[in-house]
């Protein structure tokens, strides 16, 4: 990672120090083999094994329509807030952040890089199990794509916002536990896998209002050709404010 800013020449125009840096971000993210465990193996285990395990409530319609919308929010979580908030923390730690901030490289370019690179795996990760449970498992979009995808962005920029932030603000092995903790808590707590009707009465007001949930809630309504619900889409619009608010406000480079 050291190596990240002499990939930018010396006063590099800026698109040209973006695509250079474009290309490092993208290959930070996928060319380790946790981070495609976690970015598209985990996703994709997730929908076919459920879809076979059928857990769900007699009269619940295929497990697909309901396992479709969670595992798209695990992808989303899995790229924004465990793979990019871990790499950042430790680009900060090794020093790789100070040294891209001192360097031709405008910040901005860094920030833009980051961002499209993270967009550009989760488009992946959405047309991969796009396929998936179109092809395989017969699941068929019922609502607006348009919305569906504005959902998604939405999403995106909430668990990067929360990825951002620990990376920005705790040491490194911090951020480590803390995006793998909130991972595993989400994924129990989500409503992922169950309807969030399914645990302990004494968890399910707080596992109503994580922004995993109000995530998988609203894709669940867009999806099946509904309207996300009012609260539901306030929590995600709160939860996303909250987060980016945080990473600009607490965000350190060193």
């Amino acid at each position: 990672m050291s190596a990240a800013p002499a990939s930018v020449p010396l006063a590099a125009p800026w698109p040209r120090a973006f695509r250079a840096q474009l290309r490092v971000e993208l290959l930070l993210l996928l060319r380790q083999g946790e981070n495609l465990l976690v970015i598209l193996v985990l996703p994709v285990l997730l929908l076919v094994l459920f879809t076979g395990a059928r857990i769900l409530p007699a009269g619940a319609g295929p497990p697909v329509r309901f396992l479709m919308p969670g595992v798209l929010t695990v992808a989303l979580m899995s790229t924004g807030m465990v793979t990019l908030g871990i790499s950042t923390a430790y680009q900060r730690y090794y020093g790789v952040l100070k040294r891209l901030g001192g360097s031709p490289l405008p910040r901005s370019a860094l920030v833009g890089a980051k961002a499209s690179a993270m967009l550009a795996v989760e488009a992946l990760q959405v047309l991969l199990l796009w396929a998936i449970a179109s092809f395989a498992l017969g699941w068929r979009l019922q609502g607006s794509p348009l919305v569906g995808l504005g959902l998604l962005l939405l999403g995106a920029a909430c668990f990067a916002g929360l990825g951002l932030t620990m990376a920005g603000w705790l040491r490194a092995e911090l951020t480590l536990g803390g995006a793998n903790g909130l991972y595993l808590l989400f994924l129990v707590l989500g409503g992922v896998v169950l309807p969030v009707s399914h645990l302990p009465a004494l968890v399910q007001p707080l596992a109503r209002v994580l922004p995993v949930t109000v995530l998988c809630s609203s894709l669940r309504s867009a999806l099946e050709g509904g309207a996300p619900g009012a609260l539901d889409l306030g929590l995600l619009l709160g939860w996303t404010a909250l987060f980016l608010g945080a990473m600009m406000t607490r965000f350190r480079w060193e």
